[in-house]
């Protein structure tokens, strides 16, 4: 079926019978294959008696060698998925494994993709990023954190860099347009923090998407943004170097040295929010983060810290 989507790709007519001979297979296999594609991966393609198939749109699927040719410093290996439960759930599987870190998992499409606190990811075929790094970390507690705020900063400037000036970052671990969601992150962490561990940097964003029914909340996309379409194995490079950079810098200055930048791009700095840790709901104004990234609010009067993978941070209504 992929090869039938790899001769099918260029977005041109291609006629059943070349498709069969290319194939190796009868007219009759080839539209079954077409069912197929339309059924289990959401793409449109477009019939015309004397013409043949064409897909709705050109499709560039992720290729790691066009990725390690633009960003040839992130010498990691890339191992991409045509359909995956989850490109986190990958990656957690391949540590097991014993596969040396670092290495990146990509992934077409996600199954079972899924964001913080539970939340189901969209996840269309060839059209956004679903990305996780996988790190070695050794140097206990220090080197963890603030680090999904790091990871939050290096999504924002690739975004930046590539034509949506407008991203921003909300705590903890989110990017936006406005209002509206264009990227999250979800870290998950196996072994020992104190000792050595490792860390799978779950990056999502919308980035060709232009409809779904899947989101339940103000979503937006880097075509949605900018009125084109992206090329996502540069936008997967330039991630991977923003990243590189900006763990660089972690590694050496700790997440302090990052702090005032985080702050500074704050969407949310100074607003009234509400933050909802599981049936409790506590009401104040965005001071900032502290130097580990944890969240700063002014509570009565008051200033308070929090800090934790559970908890959600609102607008309020008179904000």
């Amino acid at each position: 079926m992929l090869t039938l989507l790899e001769l099918l790709k260029d977005g041109r007519f291609h006629s059943g019978q070349a498709l069969g001979i290319a194939l190796g297979i009868s007219r009759s296999a080839v539209w079954k294959q077409l069912q197929h594609l339309e059924a289990e991966l959401g793409l449109s393609i477009h019939k015309v008696r004397g013409r043949g198939y064409q897909l709705a749109a050109p499709l560039t699927l992720l290729d790691p060698l066009a990725i390690r040719a633009q960003a040839p410093a992130c010498d990691w290996p890339v191992l991409v998925f045509d359909s995956i439960d989850s490109t986190n759930a990958e990656a957690l599987r391949a540590i097991e494994r014993g596969q040396a870190a670092p290495f990146l998992v990509l992934a077409e499409r996600q199954t079972a993709g899924r964001g913080r606190r539970g939340r189901k990811w969209a996840s269309p075929f060839a059209e956004n990023i679903y990305y996780s790094l996988v790190l070695r970390i050794e140097g206990g507690m220090r080197q963890l954190e603030g680090l999904s705020l790091v990871v939050g900063l290096a999504v924002m400037q690739a975004l930046r860099e590539l034509g949506i000036p407008a991203a921003g970052l909300k705590w903890p671990n989110d990017v936006l347009v406005g209002q509206k969601k264009i990227a999250g992150i979800l870290l998950e962490l196996v072994g020992d923090p104190a000792d050595v561990c490792h860390v799978v940097l779950g990056v999502g964003i919308n980035v060709n998407m232009q409809m779904t029914d899947e989101v339940d909340q103000q979503w937006t996309s880097m075509r949605l943004e900018s009125g084109k379409a992206f090329d996502r194995n540069h936008l997967v490079a330039v991630l991977g170097e923003k990243l590189q950079a900006y763990l660089n810098r972690h590694q050496i200055g700790g997440f302090s040295a990052i702090q005032a930048e985080w702050e500074q791009n704050h969407l949310w700095q100074g607003r009234a929010v509400s933050l909802i840790a599981g049936v409790n709901q506590i009401d104040g104004e965005v001071l900032g983060i502290d130097s580990q990234g944890a969240l700063r609010l002014k509570v009565d009067g008051v200033e308070k810290v929090f800090s934790g993978g559970e908890l959600s941070l609102r607008l309020r209504d008179d904000s």
